[in-house]
This record gives C-alpha cells, sequence and structure tokens, in this order.
C-alpha cells in the first residue's frame, strides 16, 4: 500500500511557476518588455487590462487541449467593458514558461456574441506533456498558463488528478483551490455547482454576490466572472486543465430537464417556457466561461456535455451529465420519502442515449480503471431506520432503475476497477457499490469517493460521525467527514490511491491543507482499503 502522499517532488518547480502566474495575474504585461500596458481603446486595441478573469484550459486529448479566456476589462458591465465589434487574439504555447521554445501560434476571433471568449483547440501537441500557454489582444499580454495532455493509447503512466465540487462565494473563501494549484495535478475534475445562482445576501455572509438571483443571460455572465475574479480560481486555472461537468445551481437548485425548483413567477419559473429561455441563458453563459470545444456549444436549450476521456492505458473517465437529461424527481424531491415511485422503469436520470453511451464507453474501454466522474450521490443513502428504504431522492436513490441498469451492466459484463466520483452533498464519504445494497453479502462491483465542497456548507465540523442511522443502515459507507476541500487521486496500473485532503476553515482566508484519511483499491480487488 501507497502511504498518503505529504509533498510534491516538483516543489522547487511549481513554486517557481506559481510565482510567475501569480505576478502575471496581477495584471498583463507586454509582450518581451514586462512593461504595463496603456489602456487604449483605438483600433486594434482594447481597453484596459482585458484579462481579468485570467485564462485557463480543459479536455485534454494526447495531442492536443483548449485553451481559453475571456476578453473583459469591465467584468460585471453587460458588456464587459468591450467594444461591440470582434477582436483577433493571438495564443501561443510553448514547452516553457519564458516561451523560448513556442511549439504552436494561433488566432482567435473574440466576437460579442459570445462575450469575447476563446476557445482555442489545439492540436499537434506531444502526450502527457506539459505546456505553457498565453494569449494577446492589442498590446496586452495574458498571464501564464501551466497545462498538460493525456497520455497516448496503450501506455500506462501514474496519472495525478484531483476532483471537487461546490464553490459557493457567500459562504467561504476558494482557500482549496490553492492548495491544488500548489500539488499541480494533471488533470481537475470539476463535478459541479461551479457557482451559485443565488441573489447576494441570500446563502452567506462571508461575501456578497453581484446581483439578484440569475435569469437572464447578462446576469449568469456576471456572476461567472465574479467568481473568475477570485485568484485562488484563477490559479488553479492557470495551473492545471478542467474537465467540467454541471449539476444544478449553475442554472437552478434541483431542477430536472425543464422542470425548474420552483414554479414561483417571482423566480422568472412560472411556466416551462420562461424556464427554458434561464436555462437556455444559463447554458450559454457556461459554455462561454468554460474550456470546453465549441463543439459543445449550446444549441437552444441544449448542450452536449457527457463525453468520455482517455488517460492511456490506465484510466479512462466517462463523464457524466445528471441534470439535463433527467426525469422529475419523486415524491416531490423530499429527503428521505421512498416508494415505488424511485422504482419507476420510466424514470430516468442520464435518458437512454446517454445511458446507451456510458455503457458502450465502459465496453470499449481498454484501461485498467473505469472512472466516472458524476455530479449526485450514486450509492444507497438510508437515513431511515429499520425497513424504509429512505433515499436521496435528488440522487439515483431517486432512480433506482436507472441506478441498477448502470450497475447492472458492470456486474453482467465484468467491468474491472469500476469507480465513481461524485460531488454535490458538501461532506466527503466512501463507499462500496453493490448491486443490491440492502445485502453486504453479495459481489463487490466498485466503489464511490465522494467529495466535499469547497466551500459550501461553510467551516464545517471536526465530526467523522454522521450519526448511528447511517451506519446502520448503510453498511456499505467506510468514511464521512464535514470538513472543506478536495480529493487527490494517484492512479497506476497497480492501484487506486485516493486522499482527502480538508481544511478546516473556510470562513477566513489562509487555511493550511491536510490528509484526513486516505483509502487505496488494488487492481483487480473491489473494495476500498483504508490506509
Amino acid at each position: 500500500m501507497t502511504p498518503p502522499r505529504t509533498s510534491s517532488p516538483n516543489s522547487l518547480k511549481r513554486r517557481g511557476f506559481l510565482g510567475i502566474a501569480g505576478a502575471a495575474g496581477a495584471g498583463a504585461v507586454l509582450l518581451g518588455t514586462g512593461a504595463a500596458p496603456v489602456a487604449s481603446a483605438a483600433p486594434g486595441r482594447v481597453p484596459g487590462d482585458p484579462f481579468q478573469l485570467g485564462v485557463a484550459s480543459g479536455d485534454p486529448l494526447p495531442d492536443g487541449v483548449v485553451l481559453w479566456t475571456r476578453l473583459a476589462p469591465k467584468p460585471f458591465d453587460d458588456d464587459g467593458g468591450m467594444p461591440d465589434r470582434p477582436v483577433a487574439v493571438r495564443w501561443e504555447i510553448a514547452l516553457d514558461e519564458r516561451f523560448r521554445k513556442v511549439v504552436r501560434r494561433g488566432v482567435e476571433h473574440a466576437v460579442p456574441a459570445e462575450a469575447h471568449t476563446v476557445h482555442a483547440d489545439v492540436r499537434g501537441l506531444r502526450p502527457h506533456h506539459e505546456y505553457y500557454y498565453r494569449f494577446r489582444a492589442g498590446d496586452a499580454v495574458s498571464p501564464v498558463g501551466r497545462t498538460r495532455t493525456a497520455p497516448a493509447p496503450g501506455t500506462s503512466p501514474t496519472v495525478d488528478f484531483a476532483f471537487t465540487s461546490c464553490a459557493n462565494w457567500e459562504q467561504g473563501h476558494f482557500t482549496a483551490y490553492r492548495h491544488m494549484a500548489e500539488e499541480r495535478p494533471d488533470v481537475v475534475f470539476h463535478l459541479g455547482d461551479y457557482l451559485y445562482e443565488y441573489a447576494a445576501g441570500v446563502n452567506g455572509k462571508v461575501r456578497t454576490h453581484h446581483g439578484d438571483e440569475m435569469n437572464t443571460l447578462a446576469e449568469y455572465r456576471a456572476r461567472h466572472a465574479q467568481y473568475k475574479t477570485d485568484p485562488d480560481l484563477r490559479l488553479l486555472h492557470a495551473t492545471a486543465p478542467f474537465v467540467v461537468t454541471w449539476d444544478d445551481h449553475e442554472t437552478d437548485n434541483n431542477y430536472a430537464d425543464l422542470s425548474p425548483e420552483n414554479n414561483d413567477a417571482g423566480q422568472g419559473n412560472d411556466t416551462t417556457a420562461r424556464f427554458a429561455a434561464r436555462r437556455r441563458a444559463a447554458y450559454q453563459a457556461y459554455w462561454e466561461h468554460m474550456p470546453l470545444r465549441r463543439l459543445r456549444k449550446p444549441v437552444d436549450t441544449a448542450l452536449p456535455l457527457y463525453r468520455r476521456l482517455e488517460y492511456g492505458a490506465t484510466a479512462t473517465f466517462s463523464v457524466l451529465d445528471t441534470r439535463q437529461y433527467r426525469t422529475n424527481q419523486p415524491y416531490g424531491d423530499k429527503w428521505q420519502v421512498s416508494g415505488p415511485d424511485q422504482w419507476d422503469p420510466k424514470a430516468t436520470i442520464l435518458g437512454d442515449e446517454q445511458h446507451a453511451w456510458l455503457e458502450r464507453s465502459l465496453a470499449r474501454s481498454r484501461s485498467t480503471w473505469n472512472v466516472v466522474p458524476q455530479q449526485i450521490y450514486f450509492a444507497n443513502w438510508d437515513a431511515v431506520a429499520g425497513p424504509d428504504d429512505g433515499g436521496y431522492n435528488d440522487g439515483w436513490d431517486g432512480y433506482r432503475a436507472s441506478r441498477d441498469r448502470v450497475l447492472g451492466y458492470v456486474e453482467e459484463r465484468r467491468i474491472d476497477n469500476f469507480v465513481v466520483l461524485t460531488g454535490d452533498v458538501h461532506n466527503n464519504w466512501t463507499n462500496d457499490l453493490r448491486r443490491d445494497f440492502e445485502r453486504p453479502e453479495t459481489r463487490l462491483l466498485g466503489s464511490e469517493f465522494v467529495t466535499t465542497s469547497i466551500t459550501s456548507g461553510g467551516d464545517g465540523s471536526a465530526t467523522h460521525d454522521p450519526g448511528q442511522v447511517y451506519w446502520d443502515e448503510n453498511p456499505h459507507t467506510k468514511y464521512y467527514s464535514s470538513r472543506r476541500g478536495y480529493v487527490r487521486c494517484s492512479v497506476s496500473k497497480q492501484q487506486y490511491t485516493a486522499d482527502y485532503r480538508v481544511v478546516d476553515y473556510v470562513t477566513r482566508p489562509g487555511a493550511p491543507v491536510r490528509t484526513d484519511k486516505s483509502f487505496v483499491i488494488e487492481t483487480g480487488v473491489p473494495g476500498v482499503q483504508a490506509v
């Protein structure tokens, strides 16, 4: 077994890059001079500092990656402070952070209809290799970003990644993002609730949201911009490529397809048409502000977000979308209310097309580990004493036929080394997976690692005990904690190691990070083992 890791062997090099990225983040510079740009709106130039929202990369391939930025000298203005015209944005990617060895260059046109965002799909890169990138618009130069491509097919390097979810601006500081950046992962999986939709002051007092509850495109754009003004989030984006999927708060709490949480006219959700307009705006702003390829740009209310990423023969990641295609939650989405509607065969959390796609992805995999990053609590979650099944109806408990279809496929097709990654619930959990959670003697099929939040829920507490009823009713559950943080993973052909990294407070900045618990899964041996 591998002991918990306490530091990175690349710490000196990491500090060098983070120092450069941090300095660049303080303001754009002129190429080759280090001088501050002169604000100008003259032809061929852009006003002020257009790179205040930083840079990002995402969806790595063995030969490529998406590079992202948004031109926004005035992030909270409806137009971002940009002129109503396309702007040429040059990008370059290099082998070194000083850009002495540039390997690719190109030009993208940032247009007003897309909030002057850039989604450069760079190809022709080397597999499993570290690169540095930057953008230029007029005379302004962006901060430097670091990214890394995926391993080549058939190769089996160790893959180091982190995953997290649920960053509520009003409930805390994004300290955990900075700690993730310092660990320099190969890739970061963000499993939803990247931001929250609530109006200023509704959801916390640590910091304040800008504006009312999001409904319009301008409001969603402004909220995305506000979150990207956070220096810790900008640093993480500039340090590692992201693979993103959404949950509910990027649009509306606990929505299901075109059914909103509320049918209150004051929320703008009183008709399906109104909620469709809200979802259309949310999806457009989400695509604009994430490092996603242009092929994923939404059409009307649809954004094709589920996708597969292969990390050589080490791991295949099948990223799910459990919001866009689901039927409405049973029993009015009430907590721990169970019954036959949870087993309705017509109910679905993925939709038939995505279900079939997931089965094909698992069947095609030639990797050692079959990892499913997704949003919602996957294992049975029974908080009711006795024979009542209870359940979390916004999670997979509310769609038991869907979960049984997934686990049935894993069991019948002998899908080995099956791991589910989960966010949403603002606490750390570890679960083993069986097709029948009520029968602990049945075959183990895989494991679920559930990450806590970045800030949602505030500081949390030091407890590792969710209550005796949880342990009694859920023998598949192996660990719980209520601190904030993320999960750091190291995956090789021999084993999967997961470290639960936590901070003890988020209501003030600067909390140190520590490993609260570590687990390993040995290849070919289902079930977690505590380290």
